[in-house]
């Protein structure tokens, strides 16, 4: 018990953080980030959430990969406030199944990533649950790199936590990554850091 609190806390917490993580490169799954959220009934702070993943580290890039519906102007306002505050936002048009319902699959995507900049980046931490990512991890794992895996554990496929040299579930830091509704100000406030964080690693 005690070392599962050890490993969560570590990876968020800036003093205990491990000194081989170097320089970080993010990957999130947008579709599996929220569905986990709703069934956390949390409310995501990006900025906070970048923050948290970063931990102190060098931060090469964090991606944001996404299903877009192109005549929704909420989710379009969302994701150019992503583009402005530290990600890289990977946007696919959603597709109608059959059902009626719409989707975007965006594994391609991050493993093609993941792979193309190894060599870039010491640590990866993949914000994802599915199983079908399994065999990038191991790839990326196999040329030097670490890969951190964060997400729900209920939505998270074994496979995944199998490869991955840590797993942190979602449940155990979601009061690092929430919105505090009290303070509107502190949500912009907390960006200075993100910003800070960027300017440090273009040099």
């Amino acid at each position: 018990m005690m070392d599962e609190i050890y490993n969560s806390d570590s990876v968020f917490t800036s003093e205990q953080i491990l000194e081989n993580r170097g320089r970080v490169a993010i990957f999130i799954d947008g579709s599996n980030l929220f569905y986990a959220a709703l069934q956390l009934g949390l409310e995501i702070d990006y900025s906070k959430l970048l923050g948290r993943l970063t931990s102190g580290s060098r931060l090469l890039r964090a991606f944001f990969y996404t299903g877009v519906d192109r005549s929704n102007e909420k989710q379009q306002g969302f994701l150019l406030w992503m583009r402005r505050n530290g990600y890289r936002v990977i946007a696919k048009d959603l597709v109608q199944l059959p059902d009626g319902s719409k989707k975007a699959n965006l594994d391609v995507e991050i493993a093609v990533d993941m792979m193309a900049l190894v060599g870039s980046y010491d640590t990866a931490v993949l914000v994802s649950g599915d199983g079908d990512l399994a065999y990038a991890v191991d790839a990326v794992s196999y040329r030097g790199a670490r890969v951190e895996v964060v997400s729900l554990r209920s939505m998270t496929s074994d496979s995944l936590i199998n490869v991955a040299d840590r797993y942190i579930d979602l449940d155990q830091v979601k009061e690092d990554i929430q919105k505090t509704p009290r303070h509107s100000s502190g949500y912009h406030r907390s960006l200075t850091g993100i910003r800070f964080m960027n300017e440090d690693n273009s040099h």
